[in-house]
């Protein structure tokens, strides 16, 4: 699909269903959907696992966290470079299992753009889209809290915040912004797109589905 516009980002999080053996499975699935769509898809892993999936995979593969820290004694941290070296392109910031003071968010994307990852950082609210949209990531993620893990998607149950988030960061700069949780259908997607996101990013729904890649079709056709 020549013409396709959109990102599907998958957070594959922390599940047992999405560790080790069961990642490389889940973003090979998302890699060859990417393939034979087209769409752009990013697989986002536990640190654990991304040396085995960047190397198993085509499609960008992101960590789900890093550390605001230089490499050095710091026993612990995920040091931007380190996740580089495993083969990671980017890298979650902020999302709401893992929050941030706003300070060090921009922190954090600063230590990435020094070690050359991409950075995409998710926001609760239409004000923290635009405040971190002051920090020039890579992409931002509109993600209601209440609603992640729902079943019940932000494009339908809110779709203003959707709206308003992408006006509000389009006044800071041309940062592509996707919105997230709850999001499980590709009519979910279509809804996405329309409210003028640049693409979604899911984690359960795909994670969890009994047919993966039968999903992730269905959402490449939206996105």
């Amino acid at each position: 699909m020549a013409g396709a516009r959109g990102y599907i980002v998958l957070n594959l999080k922390a599940y047992s269903e999405s560790t080790g053996k069961e990642a490389v499975r889940l973003a090979k699935l998302a890699n060859e959907v990417a393939l034979e769509t087209g769409v752009k898809v990013i697989a986002c892993v536990q640190a654990t696992d991304l040396a085995a999936v960047a190397s198993s995979v085509k499609i960008p593969v992101f960590a789900q966290h890093v550390d605001a820290k230089k490499p050095g004694a710091f026993t612990g941290s995920i040091v931007p470079e380190a996740v580089k070296a495993a083969g990671a392109n980017g890298t979650l910031i902020n999302h709401s299992e893992r929050k941030l003071p706003l300070a060090l968010v921009g922190e954090t994307v600063a230590r990435c753009k020094e070690a050359g990852i991409l950075t995409m950082v998710c926001a609760a609210t239409v004000e923290e889209t635009e405040a971190v949209a002051r920090f020039s990531p890579d992409f931002i993620a509109i993600e209601p809290p209440e609603l992640i893990g729902s079943g019940i998607s932000v494009s339908t149950a809110n779709p203003d915040i959707v709206k308003n988030a992408v006006k509000a960061v389009r006044k800071v700069a041309n940062i592509p912004v996707l919105c997230g949780a709850g999001i499980s259908t590709g009519g979910d997607v279509g809804k996405a797109m329309q409210l003028g996101a640049a693409g979604v990013l899911l984690a359960s729904a795909y994670v969890k589905a009994k047919e993966p890649k039968k999903l992730l079709l269905e959402m490449a056709k939206s996105a």
